[in-house]
């Protein structure tokens, strides 16, 4: 990555810039907007078709914007704010059993088991599948129940054994997709168990998962290489961390995210060494604003930098503690001193409009991760409220005095896991965020808007735009400019807001 000519002038000064003080210059461009390739990563070998990261925020990611997120090229991290760790593995449970193309460990039931009793366990668990291999208690495959079969019971108290099929198309361990496909397609069946010669199974496709992947209906969707829809999730430091990690990769979680208010710190480091030596995940590690504080991570061996404190549009950081540098400089500082070690940089906070994205990129993030942006759409958690006549979704900072009354995990991020609760000190607000609608909707428009930066600055990928990107700084007079002005909007535009 070059030097930024502003960016570096404004280091050497002392002065950090951010989004509205800078915006990006125009260049020769070869690729139509259209054309270019918005792919990149998030982590050493975790990558992204779209470079957009959701917020490990109880107000945005859960397992339902994880998985239509991971649908449209990116990654949710589940957050860990006042959920126990057997919920966030289940998040991350659903998320990866979404689509599958093998499934390694299918959920199984028993022969005897009661009709209620797999309903019922069914949807405790927020299963979204309705097929189940079933074994005998002796552990060998003897039938599978489909949907079907749930569909035609009119008895739930029969046992599995009196509704499901038994006439079963079998392939041996090691059968790849192309031939599951084939397999399926012939016999006409739609589910294809995977066994021992001792009728032991070890793993299941479906056809409607392979089908998708083989005719690239799924071509979009951010999977791993077994096909499974890719999802990260948050922990935090010492013993609850790594018990949430040896549980979170056995669901095999594709990237860990620590997540802490000040990732510059012993406790920090400690437990990312400790989960380097005893997993082979990657583990982001964040937050920090100060390019010696990226390296000594890096040394420390994290495989993706998150950057941001206090630029957060719910986050109170740096009027409270008085700490936190400005976004652009924060990305730019960081991802400078870094460069040799081509570990990825996720810009973490303080977007508000799509532009912003080009320009965290352009000043040497890889990926950016969104909170407010995304909190609202109709698949972040929460009910849709009517405020003043317009619709609206609760959104609020993980260091706000509500998430840091009922979650220790909030506390622990901003350093206050011992305090009483009488003596906190928030670090954020609760507010309400606009009902945005489909997170795709969304998405098509951030990545819309990215894709024209990348256009006007002739940068035909993310790499690209991070070496070619370069920036005027702007006065007040010039971020007037940028907006609409002189005229009364009378009509509000799906990518652009006026604050209100």
């Amino acid at each position: 990555m070059r030097d930024k000519i502003v960016l570096e002038k404004a280091r050497n000064e002392g002065l950090a810039l951010t989004f509205d003080d800078v915006r990006l210059r125009s260049n020769y461009a070869e690729d139509m907007p259209d054309e270019v390739d918005v792919g990149s990563k998030f982590s050493r070998n975790v990558r992204l078709k779209i470079p957009i990261v959701s917020a490990a925020m109880d107000n945005v990611t859960e397992y339902g914007l994880a998985i239509e997120l991971a649908k449209l090229g990116g990654i949710g991290v589940i957050h860990r704010k006042n959920i126990s760790i057997k919920d966030q593995v289940s998040h991350v449970e659903k998320v990866k059993y979404h689509l599958n193309g093998l499934i390694e460990k299918p959920i199984w039931v028993y022969e005897d088991e009661s009709v209620f009793s797999i309903l019922s366990r069914r949807e405790e668990k927020g299963y979204t599948f309705h097929s189940f291999p079933v074994l005998n208690r002796e552990g060998k495959l003897v039938g599978i129940i489909t949907g079907n079969d749930f569909e035609f019971c009119r008895n739930s108290s029969l046992k599995a054994k009196d509704i499901m099929t038994t006439e079963l198309l079998l392939a041996p361990m090691g059968t790849t997709i192309d031939e599951a496909y084939d397999k399926m397609c012939k016999a006409k069946k739609k589910i294809l168990p995977l066994v021992k010669n001792n009728g032991e199974i070890v793993g299941m496709y479906v056809f409607s998962d392979v089908k998708r992947i083989k005719t690239r209906s799924a071509e979009t969707y951010n999977v791993d290489s077994k096909g499974q829809l890719r999802v990260a999730a948050a922990v935090g430091t010492g013993e609850e961390a790594f018990e949430r990690v040896a549980r979170l990769s056995e669901k095999n979680v594709d990237v860990i995210v620590i997540d802490t208010a000040h990732g510059d710190s012993k406790y920090v480091i400690d437990t990312l060494k400790e989960i380097k030596r005893n997993y082979s995940l990657d583990v982001v590690v964040g937050n920090v604003s100060i390019g010696e504080s990226a390296k000594r991570l890096v040394n420390a061996g994290a495989d993706g930098i998150k950057v941001g404190q206090g630029p957060g549009s719910i986050c109170t950081t740096r009027v409270i503690a008085g700490i936190g540098r400005p976004q652009v400089s924060a990305v730019y500082d960081c991802a400078k001193a870094i460069e040799e070690s081509d570990i990825p940089i996720c810009a973490d906070g303080g977007l508000r409009n799509s532009g912003d994205i080009t320009i965290a990129i352009a000043a040497g993030a890889h990926s950016v991760m969104m909170g407010s942006m995304l909190a609202g759409t109709e698949e972040a958690p929460g009910n849709i409220i009517f405020v003043e006549g317009r619709q609206w979704k609760s959104y609020r900072g993980m260091g706000s005095l509500g998430a840091m009354e009922i979650s220790g995990s909030s506390r622990e991020r901003y350093l206050q896991q011992q305090t009483e609760k009488n003596q906190l000190i928030p670090e954020g607000v609760e507010g309400l965020a606009p009902y945005k609608g489909r997170l795709a909707d969304v998405i098509f428009q951030y990545i819309g808007g990215l894709r024209r930066g990348m256009g006007y600055v002739g940068a035909a990928s993310i790499e690209e735009l991070r070496n070619k990107g370069d920036f005027d700084r702007i006065t007040t007079a010039g971020f007037s400019e940028s907006h609409p002005h002189d005229i009364k909007i009378i009509k509000e535009s799906p990518n652009y807001r006026k604050d209100e």
